[in-house]
């Protein structure tokens, strides 16, 4: 690899593929992985589901820009629907409550259920514990290795191509172009697009650029077999207001998380077994349901920025150098926006009129005031 690109994207996660489907064709564009197979982190280990009443106002303003295509993907890319209904119930009990108020205030689509309505959704919930349930029906489940691999398949289309096992050694700015070196060698393009994921501050420090302050923290699943007297097979993802436990139905398993964020350095995730354990001790104390054996598990990184909201736009301190990055845990259902956005601002065009006041929001300007 000796070439000169336009566009050259550090990553191959949903970020860095969503970008360089949405660029289209007419750009040279070159993705860069540092593993042996695009989304072998954040992106292949995620049990995503599209709540739009999830997140801060940025992050809302995202997940209804992104609704379109999950809702109506093109064919030629996505050969089935990214979505299946799902629903969400959002439970409590009685030192949740402040938590359910909180949540109700800030979701208005959302709605209230008495205990009996939320027992006939979840037999298995505990009477002596239950306090407070809402419930928000659009909450859909996501395919995400079919939306990453339509991407994919859409990205090499437009003729991007896709090196793995060429992480970024280090970039520089060189005659009005990024010249960056991997293991398979060297690349130009005057547009460098920073879109690592947990590494993104480490892929900006490579680059001679100051980080934002990105933080990955750990989030751990538990796989439950299908639990003596439940049929799961219609139950909605459950969440705890409070944030210690959610659990989801999934090919007759049931997936549990302590909902931990635990921050950790950029690396392979693992599971923190005491974590689980917490996680799983707080979802025995609102479910009826005994957790004898965990048929596997697994960790994840979610990476948010200080203030929580993805950073996404050109640094306005490093020439050509284009943050994607951030995206916490809401990567995936804000990622068709994050892509549209990205690309037009990349071609220097205007956001959608829907996404002009989240651009302003997202850009790593506001880390480099002063």
């Amino acid at each position: 690899m000796n070439s000169e690109y336009d566009i050259i994207i550090v990553g191959a996660g949903i970020a860095g593929i969503g970008l360089a489907a949405a660029l289209g064709p007419g750009r040279k564009v070159l993705i860069l992985e540092q593993e042996e197979r695009h989304g072998y982190h954040s992106t292949g280990r995620s049990a995503a589901i599209f709540i739009q009443n999830y997140g801060n106002a940025t992050i809302r303003a995202l997940n209804v820009a992104s609704a379109p295509l999950f809702r109506q993907g093109d064919a030629r890319w996505f050969s089935h629907p990214l979505l299946t209904r799902r629903g969400m119930l959002s439970v409590a009990g009685e030192d949740g409550l402040d938590d359910h108020r909180q949540l109700l205030d800030e979701s208005p689509d959302i709605e209230v259920l008495t205990p009996d309505e939320a027992f006939a959704m979840v037999p298995a919930l505990r009477r002596d514990w239950l306090a407070a349930a809402a419930y928000e029906a659009d909450a859909q489940d996501i395919d995400v290795s079919a939306l990453h691999e339509g991407w994919l398949r859409q990205a090499r289309a437009n003729g991007a191509e896709l090196r793995v096992n060429a992480g970024l050694a280090g970039a520089r700015r060189q005659g009005g172009r990024w010249l960056v070196e991997t293991a398979k060698g060297e690349a130009g393009a005057p547009v460098l697009v920073n879109a690592a994921g947990a590494w993104a501050d480490d892929v900006a420090v490579r680059a001679g650029v100051a980080p934002v302050g990105l933080q990955p923290m750990r989030r751990t699943i538990g796989v439950l077999p299908s639990p003596d007297g439940y049929d799961i097979a219609g139950w909605p993802l459950i969440a705890d207001s409070a944030e210690g436990w959610y659990a989801k139905p999934d090919a007759g398993k049931l997936y549990v998380s302590p909902a931990d964020e635990v921050p950790v350095e950029p690396h392979d995730a693992f599971v923190d077994d005491m974590a689980l354990a917490e996680g799983l001790f707080r979802f025995e104390q609102a479910m009826d349901i005994a957790v004898t054996r965990v048929e596997r598990s697994w960790a994840g990184l979610r990476t948010f920025a200080p203030d929580r909201t993805p950073v996404a736009g050109f640094d306005p301190t490093a020439d050509g150098f284009f943050w994607l990055a951030g995206q916490g845990g809401y990567g995936i259902q804000t990622s068709p926006a994050l892509s549209m956005l990205a690309a037009a601002l990349i071609g220097g065009g205007e956001p959608a009129a829907q996404l002009a006041d989240a651009a302003k929001a997202l850009s790593p300007a506001r880390f480099r005031a002063g």
